[in-house]
C-alpha cells in the first residue's frame, strides 16, 4: 500500500473488461493484495480502453487519444490516476497531472473513473485505489491456484454485467445488506 496525498492507496492494474451492448464492467486487480474491484463503465469508455490495451491503432483519434495528444502537446502528463471514493453508488476519481518541464508544478483534477482509466492506459501511469473504496465497494477475491486462475479467467470471458448484478442481488437478499453495486455515472 502506498501513502500518497491524503491516505492509503493500493496500486491496481486492469485485469479484465466484461461488456454488453448497454454496459460494461472493468475489473481492477490489486497488485499487492487479494482483491479485484469491479467498476461499471459505459460501453464507449470500455471500447476506448480495450482498443488501447489491444494495441490496435484506431484509424482516427478517439476522444481519449485526443485528450492525450492535447496534454502531451501542452507539456503536461498524468503522473497517476486514483479511484478515490464511492458515494451513492457513484465512483469518483482524480487525475494527478504534472508539467513535464517542472514535476513540482502538479495539480489534481476530478474525473470519472472510466475516463481516468482510459487516460492511464494511454500514459502508462499507475492506477491507485484508495483503501476506503475497497472498504465501501463489493470486491471479488483473487483466485489462488493455477487451476483457480484458469477457471476464473474462463468465467470472466463468459461473464455478462447482468450476471454480476443478479449475483449481488441474491447476496443482498441473503445477508440483508444494502451496500448496492456502484456505478460510474455518465454525463
Amino acid at each position: 500500500m502506498k501513502k500518497i496525498e491524503s491516505g492509503p492507496y493500493s496500486e491496481a492494474r486492469i485485469y479484465s473488461i466484461a461488456a454488453s451492448l448497454t454496459e460494461s464492467i472493468i475489473f481492477l486487480d490489486e497488485i499487492n493484495g487479494s482483491r479485484i474491484l469491479p467498476i461499471w463503465i459505459g460501453p464507449a469508455e470500455a471500447q476506448s480502453i480495450a482498443i488501447k490495451l489491444s494495441g490496435y491503432p484506431a484509424p482516427r483519434p478517439m476522444t481519449h487519444d485526443l485528450l492525450f495528444n492535447i496534454l502531451k502537446k501542452t507539456g503536461l502528463s498524468i503522473r497517476n490516476v486514483c479511484i478515490s471514493d464511492i458515494s451513492n453508488k457513484t465512483f469518483f476519481a482524480y487525475l494527478f497531472i504534472e508539467k513535464s518541464s517542472n514535476k513540482k508544478d502538479s495539480f489534481k483534477m476530478d474525473a470519472r473513473p472510466s475516463d481516468a482509466l482510459a487516460l492511464a492506459v494511454r500514459f502508462g501511469c499507475p492506477i491507485l485505489v484508495h483503501e476506503q473504496v475497497f472498504e465501501k465497494a463489493q470486491t471479488l477475491a483473487k483466485p489462488i491456484s493455477e487451476e483457480e486462475v484458469r477457471q476464473f479467467k474462463h468465467n470472466l470471458s463468459n461473464l455478462k454485467p447482468s450476471d454480476i448484478i443478479n449475483n449481488l442481488m441474491k447476496k443482498k437478499k441473503h445477508t440483508g445488506e444494502d451496500k448496492g453495486q456502484d456505478k460510474d455515472h455518465h454525463a
